[in-house]
């Protein structure tokens, strides 16, 4: 990504708009320049100025004497583009633009956002923004603070990207006071050029960042995302707050599929999918990123918790166990050593009770004890403040015994207000990681066990079938030839035969020609008996909840006296008059499906939903008309490979069902992940398709059978995201 490097890392630096009122941006800009101690030159821009902050200032870009890597431009939006062709008639590679007025204003704005990157691609320039607030490295050979931010944070491993420039003002202000160290923060804007993709390019092969922080409000690409994640989650974590957690999941959906892919859903599904890990606020995010920037990663799950008062350490306990952390039983030599010295009032199990009398020789001695156990490898203490002992020596004391353990994390939890900020800052400037309350710790912790697994997963391997994808494309192309979008129940089935899906053996007899019934129980004969049936009418979505299914038919009477009671109870016809206003009236009557009773199994659903601006999802759930109820779904974004299709399954909370329960067989999960993988390729091949249920994926003891299906067209195909 060396194209990033002249914003990134440039030599020199121009800031075009600069200006002598401390009240406006270009003056913060070329302020924080100076301040940082940017290594190489900088030169002021103003028509109006011949010097700002005691530097020699020029009147346009081509008058400056020096090469400049880094155009930063804090102009009115009117003249932006004016300054950029300058710019990059001047030699100029890399740009920052600091302007507001552009797609975020709508309107003109849209447009001239439109010209502006085309303007730069075209030149091959990199730019950064436009509306952002500017760029960060605190790399020491380059020492550059091109922002306006009040607070300038200190240098360290953590790399930061921020969709939103307030944000990202607020945060680096939290960092500091955490003690977080930044290598580089890129306040990205509008993200007209330099996407967040593009950054994490960078920071992949990046020797001064080991942390990745991103405040996304929008993926841009979430496919690239994907790709990049897999790759770099394996050496460095990414930590993501993204924002907008509603609007998609609330309108009205053909599918039981595209009314559960939610937008949040959605970001759950791509994040995880990415091998990064999602924070739900922005105070997550920096307790994650103390705890990796700080302290290694736990060797295993197994945690000591040692406090001087049981209220917290239960509460860290149950914490650390919601995070997926064992707070596992210390070895009867590590209770025997604390028992010689504790108190006897004191726990010496895990968690250990020091209670409120302990010292800050008794934190030390205790968790060089539980350290130095072979069944803990990780440490949380807590500590609550009692009268006469002083925090900042209880502090002093955790940071010696962190020194001498430096392969095993340790995380502190210090309660109360006696001298807590001093204390904490002391315990960050000793890179251990301090906390105000109890869950942010275990939360903290479990993270890096999660992640600790998640890095050390297997390769995902692409598979490909042999499926009749012009057979697919031609019941599609009849379907819109007709003017519809949803296809009939009989075409969905046929495009899964099409896609090697089991079907249960089907027919279907059509309304048109007559004497209904008659002609369904001789059909049901041929099929074979028992069958159920089921009403086919574009205007009956939900066959059940109407009374439009009968099961378990077992003779040709049966099955004529269901087919006409259904038809008579549900006013069908061949034709669409209407009765009076709340009334059911006649509605159109296709046919009757008649299917073979399907096998007993578990019901599971797999389904494609096409999420704007992100692409195919396929999804994954416990099946049946509980399944909007229950909300027990996993979602992935296409192409999947076979890793993703396992642990889809496996992230169903009701999954354990699939192992067989109470005498049963477990079903093939083989079977389903293959489903799983077919839809995949369905939806990657076949752009047209928005929506579609298999509702219920029968998983049985062998294989699986398709009972139902649904799908929905789309009207056209929305072009794919391109950062």
């Amino acid at each position: 990504m060396s194209s990033l490097d002249p914003i990134i890392r440039p030599k020199s630096i121009a800031v075009v708009g600069a200006s002598r009122d401390p009240n406006t941006i270009g003056w913060h800009i070329l302020d924080n320049l100076l301040r940082n101690g940017f290594h190489g030159p900088v030169y002021p821009v103003n028509p109006k100025a011949d010097s700002i902050h005691s530097i020699q200032a020029y009147p346009s870009i081509s008058a400056v004497p020096g090469p400049v890597d880094l155009g930063v431009i804090v102009v009115p939006k009117q003249y932006v583009i004016g300054v950029v062709r300058e710019c990059i008639d001047s030699g100029v590679r890399g740009l920052v633009v600091i302007s507001a007025g552009f797609k975020e204003v709508g309107g003109s704005g849209v447009e001239r956002e439109r010209e502006l990157a085309a303007l730069v691609r075209k030149h091959g320039v990199r730019m950064v923004g436009p509306n952002c607030m500017g760029v960060i490295n605190n790399a020491a050979d380059i020492a550059m603070n091109a922002t306006f931010a009040p607070a300038s944070p200190p240098p360290g491993p953590v790399a930061f990207m921020s969709q939103s420039g307030a944000m990202g003002a607020s945060v680096l202000d939290y960092a500091g006071s955490l003690g977080i160290g930044i290598s580089s923060f890129v306040s990205a804007g509008n993200k007209a050029d330099v996407s967040g993709n593009d950054l994490l390019e960078y920071w992949r092969d990046d020797p001064d960042t080991e942390v990745v922080l991103m405040y996304l409000e929008s993926f841009g690409n979430p496919g690239h995302f994907v790709q990049l994640g897999r790759k770099i989650t394996r050496r460095k974590p990414i930590c993501v707050v993204k924002s907008g957690r509603t609007g998609a999941g609330a309108r009205a959906a053909a599918s039981h599929t595209g009314a559960l892919a939610s937008t949040d859903l959605a970001t759950d599904a791509i994040i995880a999918q990415a091998g990064a890990i999602r924070a739900q606020t922005v105070e997550e995010l920096f307790d994650m990123a103390m705890a990796f920037s700080n302290q290694p990663l736990p060797a295993s799950n197994r945690v000591a918790i040692v406090t001087n008062a049981g209220g917290p350490g239960i509460i860290i306990a149950d914490a650390c166990e919601a995070h997926g952390l064992e707070v596992t039983e210390l070895a009867s030599e590590t209770e025997q050593k604390l028992r010689a010295r504790l108190p006897e009032e004191a726990s010496v199990h895990n968690p250990v009770d020091l209670i409120a009398s302990a010292t800050p020789d008794s934190y030390e001695f205790a968790l060089r004890c539980v350290y130095d156990d072979p069944n803990i490898d990780a440490a949380i203490a807590a500590f609550v403040p009692p009268l006469g002992i002083q925090t900042k020596d209880v502090a002093a004391a955790l940071v010696r015994v962190n020194q001498e353990h430096p392969e095993k994390p340790l995380l502190a939890v210090l309660m109360g207000r006696d001298r807590l900020p001093t204390s904490v800052g002391e315990l960050h400037l000793a890179r251990v990681p301090a906390y105000i309350f109890p869950e942010s710790a275990a939360l903290a912790l479990g993270t890096m066990w999660r992640y600790k697994v998640s890095a050390a997963r297997q390769e995902g391997r692409s598979v490909e079938f042999d499926t009749d994808d012009d057979g697919v494309a031609q019941i599609f192309e009849s379907t819109l030839a007709a003017g519809q979008l949803k296809l009939s129940e009989c075409d969905a089935l046929r495009v899964l035969e099409c896609y090697g899906v089991p079907v249960v053996p089907w027919q279907f007899v059509p309304a048109a020609d007559g004497d209904l019934p008659t002609r369904a129980a001789r059909t049901a004969a041929a099929l074979g008996l028992p069958v159920a049936a089921k009403v086919v009418s574009p205007e009956i979505v939900h066959k059940t909840d109407v009374g439009g299914v009968v099961l378990g038919l077992e003779s040709e009477d049966e099955v004529a006296r269901a087919v006409a009671g259904m038809v008579h109870e549900l006013g069908l016809g061949a034709g669409r008059a209407r009765g009076p206003s709340g009334k059911l009236g006649r509605r159109d009557l296709d046919g009757v499906l008649l299917q073979q009773m399907a096998p007993s199994g578990t019901e599971t659903i797999v389904g494609i939903t096409r999420i704007h601006r992100v692409g195919p999802m396929v999804m994954f759930g416990l099946g049946g008309i509980y399944v909007e109820a229950l909300r027990d779904v996993a979602l992935r974004l296409c192409p999947l490979d076979d890793i993703d299709a396992d642990q889809m399954i496996r992230e169903v909370r009701l999954s354990s069902l699939l192992g067989g329960i109470r005498g049963q067989a477990p079903r093939d999960r083989g079977a389903i992940e293959e489903v799983v993988l077919r839809m995949s390729q369905l939806a990657m091949r076949h752009p047209r398709m928005a929506e579609m249920d298999i509702n219920p994926l029968l998983a049985l003891e062998q294989g699986v059978v398709a009972v139902d299906a649904r799908i929905q067209l789309s009207p056209e195909i929305e072009e794919a995201a391109s950062e």
